[in-house]
């Protein structure tokens, strides 16, 4: 097996009020054609967002989110406290508030309209490319 994730599904509850919030990243929907689905590329990953899903993989009394994050890193340090200002404003609840780490970063959680967990964070060691893809150091 090549080492790779290619797609990440939310069990979403509003489908619409998950787009917005979404879209409040400034994510691009892509499919947009697609009924009862939404999916948004990310790079080399796409995140799906399917009310179904539950049902679709046979676990209906598995809803919402699990003991898991999802992180979206920035660029700088300061971007960090503005996107949780905009994510608040979209819908998001912040979990725990942004702080410097002790490795030198900034992070900050919140929970989106479903109550998945975000990591929005800053790292100084694991630098962005431009097409917006990370690495690990070394």
């Amino acid at each position: 097996m090549e080492p790779r994730v290619s797609l990440v599904t939310l069990a979403v509850t509003d489908l619409a009020r998950s787009i917005a919030f979404y879209e409040a990243l400034g994510w691009k929907r892509s499919m947009k054609e697609a009924e009862g689905v939404a999916f948004f590329q990310l790079g080399g990953l796409i995140l799906s967002l399917y009310p179904d899903l539950a049902k679709d993989a046979g676990t209906p009394d598995r809803k919402g989110p699990g003991a898991f994050s999802l992180s979206h890193n920035v660029r700088q340090e300061a971007d960090v406290d503005a996107l949780v200002k905009k994510l608040v404003t979209a819908g998001a609840s912040i979990t725990a508030p942004a702080r410097a780490m002790p490795w030198g970063g900034r992070v900050a959680y919140l929970a989106d309209p479903d109550g998945f967990l975000w990591e929005i964070a800053w790292n100084p060691d694991f630098p962005i490319a431009a097409d917006g893809t990370i690495s690990m150091p070394g």
